[in-house]
């Protein structure tokens, strides 16, 4: 993957819901597995829907590829003031399991630590 092999320190999306938020990545493309996201992870994924409800209450972020103001995350991200950055285009591929980020959900910027 060309993503993994340029040293990406930053990700850059929509702030949709305000708040700054230190936590390790936990990375679901697949709804089976929304089980293993734990309290406090900064959630990231493609895109949110309706069966990621429950799983939301307990993160501590959430970062999205795909979404605008209007998306399911935002609004939901709003409703549980989850610091939240959607529309990255490349969280899921850059970020891994267990990376430590720094969501800015001020200024829409994720700043990977390690």
């Amino acid at each position: 993957n060309e993503l993994k092999d340029k040293n990406i320190k930053e990700i850059k999306g929509i702030a949709v819901s305000r708040g700054i938020y230190k936590g390790k990545v936990k990375v679901i493309k697949d709804l089976n597995k929304l089980d293993q996201a734990n309290k406090g992870d900064v959630l990231v994924t493609i895109m949110t829907r309706p069966q990621f409800n429950a799983c939301l209450k307990n993160v501590g972020a959430i970062i999205t590829d795909d979404g605008g103001m209007l998306c399911h995350a935002a609004i939901l991200a709003r409703e549980f003031n989850i610091p939240t950055v959607v529309g990255t285009k490349i969280a899921t591929k850059v970020l891994k399991d267990g990376d430590l980020v720094e969501v800015d959900a001020e200024k829409g910027i994720v700043k990977i630590i390690r």
